[in-house]
């Protein structure tokens, strides 16, 4: 394949867009590297947008604390300061090793990427949402599995499905924007944090336990949502704007487990530059695996930085693998 028929021609592919991909994605601008962030979810941010938007963030350095989503953001948005392309649901599964050491990754919707180095940043691997049983046919038009932007939600009849700390964080962040929640979970008991199930339970959310979504209904787009009693079968329908799947997610490193590098259990392998026994695949985050590995997002970041500047010499040996600090206005993009 020659390089005019790659979907994108890239210096760096980043695989994964959480905290420290995200955060490698500004780093490797800073470096001037042209970037490639593929990512199986949706929506940026990895783990602290899809489970934990609204948990409190505390190890951070100069953050004292700020919420799951916001900071995802946040990464998001200096991710964006040198351009990079961001190919959001979309999974990397086959990768070749040219000639010249560069390497050529499909992905799961058959785009064709070329990139003179791989980072992995994967946090827990690829993870997908679980799917709810019935109403497929409405995922994006009133059924949705993430929500990076409650505003979105606005004066909205908002159904809640799962007893996770998702679903209770959903509910009660929902709860100040939406004309209304509800939460339907089939256990009267909930998985998630009990200071979070108390503070739902106080607040004015309506709870349907032990019940289960077992249909969906609508002219083009949600509609009504049928519930059905766990212990009895009754069954009931409530009038519902927008279906929040909040049901857990499913992780596995999938087809990274082909690509030729040292496995422990399900990290991969690397060293002090954080390369991987691949030449040019290089690793960060919690996807790694080292002696006193530490798995905070503070030190994912550090690691990110570190494998962004091996990543540029690996590319061009003639760099210099301390670049200068990003707080010269020198270095600052225009």
């Amino acid at each position: 394949m020659s390089e005019s028929t790659y979907s994108h021609d890239v210096d760096l592919l980043i695989v994964g867009a959480g905290p420290a991909g995200l955060y490698a994605a500004y780093y490797a601008g800073f470096r001037a590297l042209s970037v490639a962030v593929v990512d199986s979810l949706t929506e940026p941010g990895g783990q602290l947008a899809a489970l934990y938007p609204e948990k409190a963030i505390y190890d951070v350095g100069g953050i004292p604390s700020i919420l799951g989503r916001e900071l995802a953001a946040d990464l998001f948005r200096q991710a964006g300061t040198y351009n990079p392309t961001f190919l959001l649901g979309h999974s990397a599964n086959e990768l070749s090793v040219l000639d010249d050491g560069s390497m050529s990754v499909t992905t799961d919707t058959g785009r064709s990427i070329h990139a003179k180095a791989i980072l992995i940043t994967a946090g827990i691997g690829i993870f997908t949402p679980r799917r709810l049983p019935v109403g497929h046919e409405y995922e994006a038009i009133g059924v949705r599995y993430f929500v990076p932007d409650p505003g979105a939600l606005r004066d909205k009849r908002v159904l809640v499905v799962g007893g996770g700390d998702s679903a209770v964080d959903y509910a009660l962040m929902l709860e100040e924007v939406a004309a209304s929640v509800t939460v339907v979970h089939r256990r009267n008991d909930f998985r998630a944090h009990e200071a979070s199930v108390e503070k739902m339970r106080g607040s004015t959310v309506q709870i349907r336990t032990p019940y289960q979504v077992s249909g969906i209904e609508g002219n083009g787009r949600v509609e009504l949502v049928q519930i059905t009693d766990h212990d009895t079968g009754v069954v009931e329908r409530l009038a519902v704007d927008e279906v929040v799947a909040a049901l857990g997610f499913i992780a596995e490193l999938g087809p990274l487990t082909t690509w030729g590098m040292e496995l422990s259990q399900r990290h991969i392998v690397v060293d002090t530059t954080m390369a991987t026994t691949m030449p040019r695949i290089f690793a960060a985050g919690d996807i790694t695996e080292y002696p006193g590995k530490v798995r905070l997002i503070s030190v994912g970041l550090g690691e990110a930085a570190t494998a962004v500047n091996n990543a540029a010499v690996a590319i061009d040996p003639s760099r210099k693998l301390f670049p200068g600090h990003s707080s010269d206005p020198a270095k600052q993009p225009t």
